[in-house]
C-alpha cells in the first residue's frame, strides 16, 4: 500500500519574496520619549540631567546636539544596516526579532510569523537564502589584517558570481552548479527571537515537564537553571576533500552527528577514466562550527511536591556558545527537536528518539546589577538615603516585605548578603568573611519563604531542600557526557552556588553522613551556604 501523497499548501516562493522585502524595507518606529525609572528616578524628553545648562556651550556645540538628537529619532532600517555590517564583516550573527515581522506583515494569507514558529528549522534555510539574496557589496576589501577565515570566504563568493555571470552570458546552466555550497559562503549565524506578546497576552517560559510532543519542530522559550556546561568543540558543517588524480575539490554536507567521509572521487573526470582517486580531507577549506551542550534542570518553584526535577538537553551552536555558566537562571528560546539513536542504541530502542532543544536566543537571569548604569540622580538619592542614619533598618524591612515582623531575622540575612570582610594576614593566613545562618523556628513561621527570597534576590543563589537531597546530589556527581562519552563532574546545589548563597531546607532530615559531607564542603570551600533547618 503506497503512503498517501500530501501537496504542500505554503508557496515557500512567495514566503522568501516577502522576507526579501521585510530585511531591505523594515525601518524602525521613531523613538518616543524615554522614561527609565528606577524608583523615582526619570530621565526627561531631552535625556539631560537637571544640573545641565545650555550656557555651558557654544552655539556651534549646541547646533550639533540638536543635529544628533534629530538623527536619533529619525526611522532607520534595521536589518539593512544590519547586513551591511555583515557584509563588512563587523559581526557575524543576524537576529531576526518576530516581533517586527509581525508588526511588518501586511499579507494575512502568508501568515509568516507562525510559519515560522511551527516549523523552524526549515525556515532558518528560507530566511538564510534571502539574506544571501540582498546581501550588499562591502564597503572594504579584505586586508592582510582580516583572518584567513574570511580571506577564504571572499574568495569563494567572488568565483562563485563569477560562475554565476559566466552562466548566463554562455546560456550554460551546468557552470552555474560549480558554484561553492551555501554553507561555505556564509560567515555568519541565523537566529529567531520569539515574541513577546500573543496579543494583549504576554507569552510566558515553558517549565521543562510543561514540553510537550507537540512543541516537536517549534520555537519555544524554556526556563531553568542550568546544571552542566560542557566544553566548547569544533563541528563539521561541510567537509572539503581533494582528489589526487583529478585535483577536484569535492565538498560534503554533515547534516547528522555521525557521517561517515568519502573514500573515492565522485567528479565527472574519474568517472570517465576510471581512476577512482583518493582523497584527501582538507581542514582548511572545510567548514566547522562552534558546538556546546548545556544541560537545563526545572526551578524549585516549578517542581511539584514529592517529585524530582527534571532536565532537558540544550545544543548551542554557533554564537550561542559561551553564554551560559553553570548555575545561571536562563530562559532558553530554540527549536525542539528530535534526535533518533544510532548503532545498537537504535536496534535496543527501535522507534525511539531523545529529544533536544536548538538554542537560538538566550536571556539571563539576574545579570541587572552588572548592567545598572548609576547616574547622578540615582547617586544623589544613595547619599540622602545614607545620611539618613536608618538605611540597615530600610534595607532589612525592603526583604520580604509580604512577611511582617521578624526585623531581626531580617537584619542577618541582609548581612548574609552582603557578607564580611575577608582578611589576609601577615603570614599569609586568609580568613574568609563569609557568613553561614542556621535558622530555627516552630512551624509556619515564614523560614522557607524568608529562603527563597534570598535565593531569588541574590545574584547567585540556589534553593534546595535536604529531605530528598544526598551529598553527593549538593556536591558534586561523577557523570559520563554521552557527546564525547568522557568521565565529567556534574555540579550539585553548593556547586552552583559557588560565590553565592545556598539555602537548603529541611536541613535536620538529611543523613547524618551526608551533613557530615556539607560541613566539611563549606569549611574547605570559599563559598557562602544558608543552612536550615526545619
Amino acid at each position: 500500500m503506497a503512503l498517501l501523497q500530501y501537496r504542500n499548501i505554503v508557496n515557500y516562493e512567495a514566503q522568501q519574496g516577502a522576507f526579501e522585502d521585510f530585511l531591505e524595507k523594515f525601518k524602525t518606529s521613531p523613538e518616543q520619549t524615554l522614561t527609565h525609572a528606577i524608583g523615582q528616578i526619570s530621565i526627561d524628553e531631552d535625556d539631560l540631567s537637571d544640573e545641565y545648562d545650555f550656557m555651558d556651550e557654544d552655539d556651534e556645540a549646541h547646533e550639533q546636539r540638536q543635529r544628533q538628537k534629530a538623527a536619533s529619532k529619525q526611522p532607520r532600517h534595521k536589518y539593512a544596516d544590519m547586513m551591511q555590517k555583515l557584509a563588512d564583516r563587523s559581526i557575524d550573527e543576524v537576529l531576526i526579532e518576530l516581533d517586527d515581522i509581525y508588526e511588518n506583515d501586511t499579507n494575512e494569507g502568508l501568515k509568516l510569523v507562525e510559519s515560522i514558529e511551527a516549523n523552524t528549522k526549515h525556515y532558518v534555510e528560507i530566511v538564510s537564502r534571502a539574506i544571501d539574496n540582498k546581501m550588499p557589496t562591502p564597503t572594504t576589501g579584505v586586508t592582510f589584517k582580516d583572518d584567513v577565515l574570511d580571506v577564504i570566504m571572499e574568495r569563494r563568493q567572488a568565483r562563485n558570481r563569477d560562475l554565476i555571470e559566466a552562466a548566463a552570458n554562455s546560456n550554460d546552466p551546468e557552470l552555474a552548479e560549480n558554484i561553492f555550497p551555501a554553507q561555505l559562503t556564509r560567515r555568519y549565524t541565523l537566529v529567531f527571537k520569539p515574541r513577546t506578546s500573543d496579543g494583549d497576552k504576554p507569552i510566558k517560559a515553558l517549565a521543562v515537564r510543561q514540553v510537550r510532543g507537540e512543541h516537536l519542530g517549534h520555537l519555544i522559550t524554556v526556563r531553568g537553571i542550568a546544571t552542566r556546561v560542557s566544553d566548547v568543540k569544533p563541528m563539521v558543517q561541510v567537509g572539503a576533500y581533494t582528489c589526487d588524480r583529478c585535483g577536484c575539490e569535492i565538498f560534503q554536507t554533515v547534516n547528522d552527528k555521525q557521517y561517515a567521509p568519502l573514500t573515492s572521487c565522485p567528479s565527472e573526470e574519474c568517472k570517465a577514466n576510471q581512476s577512482k582517486g583518493q582523497l584527501f580531507q582538507s581542514s582548511r577549506a572545510s567548514k566547522f562550527l562552534s558546538f556546546q551542550e548545556v544541560k537545563i534542570q526545572e526551578m524549585a518553584e516549578q517542581v511539584p511536591i514529592g517529585q524530582i526535577p527534571r532536565t532537558l538537553t540544550v545544543m548551542c551552536y554557533g554564537s550561542a556558545v559561551r553564554q551560559v555558566n553553570p548555575g545561571d537562571v536562563v530562559d532558553i528560546s530554540g527549536i525542539f527537536l528530535p534526535t533518533p539513536y544510532t548503532g545498537f542504541k537504535a536496534m535496543r530502542a527501535g522507534l525511539l528518539t531523545d529529544t533536544y532543544l536548538e538554542a537560538h536566543h538566550i536571556v539571563q537571569h539576574k545579570k541587572a546589577y552588572d548592567e545598572m548604569i548609576i547616574d547622578d540622580k540615582l547617586l544623589r538619592r544613595i547619599s540622602t538615603y545614607s545620611q539618613s542614619g536608618a538605611v540597615y533598618e530600610m534595607l532589612a524591612k525592603s526583604i520580604a516585605p509580604e512577611i511582617f515582623g521578624h526585623l531581626d531575622v531580617k537584619k542577618a540575612l541582609l548581612l548574609l548578603l552582603v557578607g564580611g570582610v575577608t582578611k589576609a594576614m601577615g603570614d599569609g593566613m586568609r580568613i574568609r568573611g563569609d557568613i553561614n545562618i542556621c535558622l530555627m523556628g516552630d512551624p509556619g513561621v515564614a523560614k522557607s519563604q524568608l529562603l527563597k527570597y534570598i535565593s531569588k534576590v541574590a545574584p547567585r543563589g540556589v534553593y534546595t531542600s535536604g529531605r530528598g537531597s544526598s551529598g553527593v546530589g549538593l556536591t558534586a556527581a561523577v557523570m559520563r557526557d554521552p557527546v564525547t562519552d568522557e568521565m565529567v563532574l556534574e555540579g550539585g546545589a553548593l556547586v552552583l552556588a559557588d560565590n553565592g548563597i545556598c539555602c537548603i531546607d529541611e536541613f535536620d532530615k538529611m543523613d547524618d553522613n551526608d551533613r557530615t559531607a556539607i560541613h566539611e564542603d563549606i569549611n574547605t570551600s570559599s563559598r557562602k551556604s544558608h543552612l536550615r533547618p526545619l
